[in-house]
C-alpha cells in the first residue's frame, strides 16, 4: 500500500493468468524487435561526420522505438521460458536473434548487427510493473546499448516509464513519463530526454523535451516534439527565446482560468482551451529547427490491426524454409498463429496448454535438480555501465538448434 492506493509488484502480475482476449498476436519478443522499425536513422548516425549530430540520430532512434506503443493497448503474449525470435531483414541491412532468459523475474535479451558490421545494437529488457487500480505502469529496468564501430562509439540508455489507464473502465489510453538519458560513453556527450507526463488537462500529452550536452556540459542543441510524431532539434538560444514568450501566454491561460473558476463557469475539463487527454495538438515548429524524425504513417488497416505499424505486420510472417528458424522461434507458437486467424477460443486452450507444459518442466526441474541453461546469451555485466546484462555468445545463426528445448 503507497500513498493509500493498492499496488501489485511485477512477480506477482507476472504470475496472474490474463484472458487471451486482452492481447495481441505478437510476443513481447517481437516488440522488442520493433526497435528496429527505423534502421534508416542508425543509417544517418554512421553517415554523420561530427559526433553530436550522431548522438542526435541515436536519439531519433531511441524515441521512434517507444512511438510504436502509440494506441498499442492490446498486451502482448508473454514469451515462454527458452522462447526465441530471429529477424534477418537483408533489405534493411541487419539480422536480430532475441531469447527469454528468465521467466521469473520475466527478461528478454536481444542483440541486432548490421550486416555489413556497421552497427551492433544489444539489451535485455525487464520491466517493473505496478498496478494502480485504474492502470498499469511498466517501469523499464535493463541497458540498451548501441554500437557505432566506425566512430569507435557506445551509446547506452534506458527507456521512460509506460502507463497504460483506464485498464478497468473507459477508453484505453498510453502516456510514456520519466527521464531517457543518453550517454555517448566514449566522448562523453549526453543527451537527456524528459517525457512529459500528461498533467491535471492532458496539456502536455505525448510531448517531450530534452538537450545535448558536450563533453565540458555546455547544451549545444535543444530537443522537442511528441513521441508519437516527430522530433525536432533547435539551437538553445532560439529556444530560450521561444520560452519566454511562451511564458507570458501560460501566464494569460492561468488568468483566464482563475476567472472562469471565480464565476464558477461549469467544469474546466470543458473549456475549447483544456483538451482532453486523448486529443494531440500539432507541434508547433521553432524557426531555424532540424527534423531529426517522424513517425511513419500507420497502414489503413491498422485499427483492425490492433494499431499495429507496418513494420509490426510483418513479424509474424512465416519463412518459407521454416527450418532454417528455431524450433523456439515465437511465430511457432499455436496460441498466437490462432489468435492471428482469429480463433480466440483455441487461442486461449493452446495459451493454457503451453502455460502448463512451462510449469510442468519448471517442476520436473526443481524435482530433479536439473539446472536451466540460456542457449544463445549467457548472464554478465555491461561492459561500458557494469550494471547486470545477458551477453550475446555469437552462437545462434551457426544453425545448430539440436539443443534447443521443447517448449511448444
Amino acid at each position: 500500500m503507497e500513498n493509500g492506493i493498492s499496488t501489485t509488484s511485477s512477480g506477482e502480475l507476472s504470475k496472474i493468468t490474463m484472458p487471451v482476449i486482452f492481447n495481441e498476436p505478437l510476443s513481447f519478443l517481437q516488440r522488442i524487435c520493433e526497435y528496429m522499425e527505423h534502421t534508416s536513422l542508425i543509417n544517418k548516425a554512421n553517415a554523420s561526420p561530427d559526433s553530436i549530430q550522431r548522438i542526435q540520430c541515436v536519439a531519433a532512434f531511441a524515441v521512434s522505438a517507444v512511438a510504436s506503443n502509440w494506441e498499442r493497448t492490446g498486451k502482448p503474449f508473454n514469451p515462454l521460458l527458452g522462447e526465441t525470435y530471429e529477424l534477418f531483414r537483408e533489405d534493411l541491412g541487419f539480422r536480430l536473434v532475441s531469447e527469454q532468459v528468465s521467466h521469473h523475474p520475466p527478461i528478454s535479451a536481444f542483440h541486432a548487427e548490421g550486416l555489413n558490421g556497421d552497427f551492433i545494437f544489444h539489451g535485455s529488457v525487464y520491466p517493473k510493473l505496478k498496478f494502480w487500480g485504474k492502470s498499469v505502469e511498466a517501469e523499464p529496468r535493463g541497458t540498451i546499448t548501441f554500437e557505432l564501430p566506425k566512430h569507435k562509439e557506445v551509446y547506452t540508455w534506458t527507456n521512460p516509464t509506460c502507463c497504460v489507464h483506464n485498464v478497468i473502465i473507459g477508453r484505453l489510453w498510453i502516456e510514456q513519463y520519466g527521464c531517457m538519458e543518453i550517454v555517448n560513453n566514449s566522448t562523453g556527450e549526453r543527451c537527456c530526454i524528459t517525457f512529459k507526463p500528461c498533467g491535471l488537462f492532458g496539456k502536455e500529452l505525448h510531448k517531450l523535451e530534452g538537450y545535448v550536452q558536450d563533453k565540458s556540459k555546455k547544451k549545444v542543441a535543444i530537443l522537442y516534439g511528441k513521441w508519437t510524431e516527430c522530433l525536432w532539434s533547435v539551437d538553445p538560444a532560439i529556444y530560450e527565446a521561444h520560452k519566454k514568450n511562451d511564458k507570458k501566454s501560460i501566464e494569460k491561460f492561468n488568468t483566464k482560468l482563475q476567472a472562469m473558476e471565480a464565476v464558477g463557469e461549469g467544469d474546466p475539463d470543458d473549456a475549447d482551451d483544456i483538451p482532453a487527454p486523448e486529443v494531440t495538438e500539432t507541434v508547433y515548429v521553432l524557426p531555424g529547427s532540424k527534423l531529426l524524425w517522424r513517425v511513419l504513417p500507420r497502414p489503413s488497416n491498422s485499427a483492425q490491426m490492433y494499431n499495429f505499424t507496418s513494420f509490426a505486420m510483418t513479424l509474424n510472417e512465416l519463412l518459407s524454409d521454416m527450418s532454417a528458424i528455431a524450433p523456439t522461434d515465437s511465430r511457432l507458437r499455436s496460441d498466437m498463429q490462432a489468435m492471428e486467424n482469429g480463433d480466440t477460443e483455441l487461442a486461449s486452450e493452446e495459451k493454457t496448454r503451453l502455460e502448463e507444459k512451462q510449469r510442468a518442466a519448471r517442476w520436473h526441474r526443481a524435482n530433479t535438480g536439473e539446472e536451466w541453461l540460456t542457449r544463445w546469451f549467457k548472464q554478465g555485466s555491461n561492459v561500458y555501465t557494469g550494471a547486470p546484462d545477458w551477453i550475446y555468445t555469437g552462437d545462434y545463426w551457426k544453425r545448430d538448434y539440436s539443443h534447443c528445448p521443447d517448449i511448444f
